[in-house]
């Protein structure tokens, strides 16, 4: 009896010994002590895997841990391969095997698209998808190239949005977006005086026979064309990334939108509102969903789709727009989404696999306002509906507060992927750059009081929705006020600004100057004539009409006026024209 109870022990412990070493998790490495400069939510660390390897876009990570990177162009690193190969063979976490490879020339543009797939690594140029069978144990496929699809448009190395990230569903299928050739429609051979095509959208939109959408093929099949598949979903303008998630088995894309709603229609958008729309998308795209490229776009602001100005639309008409899909959610405009990732692994806690990653490179056309994005957040969801709000995840690439231009950005986000261990990887496109994120908590205990600091985040300038006024960073320039005041005022108001005592008031201590903003604008754009009452004294000059300076140069002239005649600090902003300018002027 005593030595079958001893057996039994020795049996349990074995068992248990079994368990405990199934569900062991390997020691994650070493993370930077700064956490290579990103700022994560609680007990979640970073490392530099890699960095300046090239403008890296997309990455892919193989079931043993190599890392692939998509690089913009094929010569990037001296014409030593587009795809770059990277191994940790030390186990530190970090890439010591760095090789360069990839028989394939990109033709331009921002070709993005590298997959791991049933063994095969797809890479993707502006005109082809291609694959190459990994070899097990070897960083390099020692296979030949496979041309996987071929893009048969003459134009489409002149197509910015021509982007060919693949998804694949569990049903053998591939995915393919299509970008649109254009901004929104129109006829690229009519120009406004911008130099940017003109507004009004082709009725109907050709482009959409052949672009803006999703198409799937045969993921079996090599040799393809578009004429080989079908399009699965359209109206969309421009997806850099898209991934299917098993969760719901169904295919999901972030979408860039429409730019120079200011620029195209300055009656009807001001510069704010270019800055903020349209939305960018997260959408869950089905068979025959149409989601309303070029005719309609989603206002994250309204939360719904409303008709594009290019057909009719004022920013508040909804009409033909009501027939469109609508995405998962709304993202401000201009963020710039690059990729998606439905998190797979184990690392993290679990709430982290209900909802999606969403990379946002920022914005590049947000001006006058503080260029936006920047970042990485995570979408939680449920059976495809958004539960609560976005969280930003991953911040601290910009290196500075306020992004007044692009390249203030010291990295910009770009690709997502999930390692064998469940840690997250980021690729960034400025030197290429690259980190692992990994959670080294308790799993169990993670919640709100864990994001609390990230919540905070959303304050930066770069993530907030802007204020129409104070975050205007194009206010007048008095230097340059003062050359156009002596230029085109101080004939009449003389230089000192106290007039000429008969016609032409004085400005020193006006109320006029002191006093509401969009009246004095509104008379140096558009001139005033009659009796004007200035400290108690009645003039009847002419004012003239100078709606043909811009809206700087009104902002400058009445920044420069209103410090040193009114002595208000306060300066007058292009916004502030621009508004009155689309008021008054017909």
């Amino acid at each position: 009896m005593q030595t079958l109870s001893l057996i039994r022990i020795i049996f349990i412990a074995i068992l248990v010994s079994i368990a405990a070493g199934c569900n062991h998790t390997e020691e994650l490495p070493a993370s930077d002590a700064d956490n290579g400069g990103l700022i994560l939510p609680k007990n979640f660390e970073a490392l530099v895997v890699t960095d300046s390897i090239g403008r890296a876009r997309h990455i892919a990570v193989n079931d043993n841990g190599d890392i692939y990177v998509k690089l913009t162009y094929n010569d990037a690193m001296k014409g030593e391969g587009g795809t770059v190969g990277l191994r940790d063979t030390n186990r530190d976490g970090r890439a010591d095997t760095i090789v360069y490879f990839g028989d394939y020339k990109d033709e331009g543009g921002l070709a993005v698209g590298v997959t791991i797939h049933n063994g095969y690594l797809y890479t993707s140029t502006v005109r082809q998808v291609l694959r190459n069978k990994l070899t097990p144990g070897k960083l390099v496929p020692e296979s030949e190239t496979e041309i996987v699809l071929t893009d048969e448009d003459e134009n489409v190395v002149r197509n910015w949005h021509t982007t060919k990230p693949l998804a694949f569903d569990n049903k053998g299928y591939m995915y393919v977006p299509f970008g649109s050739p254009n901004d929104a429609c129109q006829d690229m051979t009519k120009f406004g005086p911008t130099g940017i095509p003109e507004g009004k959208g082709l009725e109907p939109c050709p482009d959409l026979e052949t672009h803006a959408g999703i198409w799937r093929f045969d993921a079996n099949k090599t040799g393809l064309t578009q004429k080989d598949g079908i399009k699965y979903a359209t109206g969309l303008r421009s997806i850099v990334g898209m991934q299917w998630n098993p969760a719901d088995e169904s295919l999901y894309g972030v979408v860039n939108g429409i730019d120079n709603f200011h620029t195209m229609y300055p009656k009807l958008y001001s510069s704010w509102q270019a800055a903020l729309l349209p939305a960018e998308l997260l959408v869950k795209a089905t068979e025959g969903s149409d989601f309303g490229w070029p005719y309609a776009y989603y206002d994250q602001l309204q939360e719904k789709n409303v008709l594009q100005p290019g057909y009719g639309g004022d920013g508040k008409i909804v009409g033909r727009a009501a027939e469109f899909d609508v995405p998962v959610i709304g993202f401000p405009g201009h963020w710039a989404p690059m990729d998606i990732l439905f998190y797979q692994g184990n690392q993290f806690p679990e709430r982290y696999k209900k909802g999606a990653f969403i990379a946002f490179h920022g914005s590049t056309d947000r001006s006058p306002y503080p260029q936006a994005g920047y970042i990485v957040c995570f979408v939680p969801m449920e059976n495809g509906k958004v539960m609560g709000t976005w969280e930003v995840f991953a911040d601290g690439f910009t290196g500075v507060d306020t992004v007044v231009n692009t390249s203030d950005a010291r990295y910009r986000p770009m690709g997502l992927a999930t390692g064998p261990d469940g840690s997250l990887y980021i690729s960034e496109s400025n030197k290429g750059k690259i980190w692992r994120v990994m959670y080294k908590g308790d799993k169990n205990k993670f919640g709100d009081a864990e994001l609390a600091n990230m919540e905070k985040r959303k304050s930066r300038s770069y993530i907030k929705t802007p204020d129409e006024e104070l975050d205007n960073l194009h206010v007048g320039d008095r230097l340059e006020g003062s050359i156009l005041y002596n230029t085109y005022c101080a004939s009449c108001h003389q230089r000192d600004g106290k007039g000429d005592n008969n016609r032409f008031p004085p400005l020193v201590d006006s109320e006029w100057v002191t006093g509401d903003q969009e009246r004095l604008i509104n008379i140096v754009l558009n001139g005033y004539q009659g009796e004007i009452k200035v400290n108690d004294k009645i003039y009847n000059g002419i004012m003239p009409n100078n709606s043909h300076l811009d809206d700087h140069a009104i902002a400058s002239i009445l920044s420069y006026v209103r410090a040193r005649f009114g002595k208000q600090r306060k300066s007058v902003s292009d916004h502030q024209v621009s508004n009155v300018r689309m008021k008054t002027i017909k």
